[in-house]
């Protein structure tokens, strides 16, 4: 049993940052997929990157307005600022691609936004039965489950760029391609740190 739980306000507020997360990182694999970075598509993942913002704030102000808190004030902090970061990186990758121009979207980066996707959709699940203590052995293997993954999104980071550094001819194109993967595999590994501190919360709380 949690301690408040009249404080579902905040648990709410997890699941839907959760769900715009995982919004992004399926708009972001369909673009990969389809090699499409129109405007059209730019604009609706910086909607849904202002729409956490605006999840994330109220989140920080209730905490200002709150005196007894669901779980420790710095776990929440950090829970909500960290999922944060996953959708900013996400829309930054989006923006880079659309930047430099990148009329070819080499075979890594959709496997690496396939990884992103996967993640992100098993931290929602996680997210979601954070609600209840009793889901402590559902929420500790999905965390496992997305160590796995970031551990594959290493694996096509440093294959990548060693074939990049191999094969690539063109020094220009080399340096594209090099940015954009780092910055997605930067999303995953926003992704990684969010699970570690859901573990740790439930390590502490359960």
């Amino acid at each position: 049993m949690r301690l408040f739980p009249r404080e579902e306000i905040f648990f709410d507020y997890f699941d839907e940052l959760a769900e715009k997360i995982e919004e992004g990182s399926k708009l972001f694999l369909e673009m990969t997929e389809t090699n499409d970075y129109s405007i059209e598509k730019i604009t609706r993942l910086k909607e849904i990157e202002h729409e956490a913002d605006g999840i994330t704030h109220r989140t920080y102000e209730k905490m200002h307005k709150t005196f007894l808190m669901p779980l420790d004030r710095e776990d929440i902090y950090a829970l909500v600022n960290n999922m944060d970061s996953i959708i900013d990186l996400i829309e930054s990758t989006a923006l880079l691609i659309n930047l430099y121009n990148v009329n070819n979207i080499s075979d890594a980066i959709t496997l690496q936004a396939k990884i992103l996707n996967d993640i992100t959709k098993k931290g929602k699940s996680i997210i979601h039965a954070l609600r209840d203590m009793k889901n402590r052995k559902k929420i500790l293997n999905g965390c496992i489950e997305i160590h796995t993954l970031e551990n594959a999104g290493d694996i096509v980071l440093r294959t990548t760029i060693s074939n990049l550094f191999e094969k690539e001819k063109d020094a220009i194109e080399l340096v594209k391609c090099k940015d954009i993967i780092q910055l997605l595999e930067e999303a995953i590994d926003a992704c990684e740190k969010v699970s570690n501190i859901v573990e740790g919360i439930v390590l502490k709380n359960a």
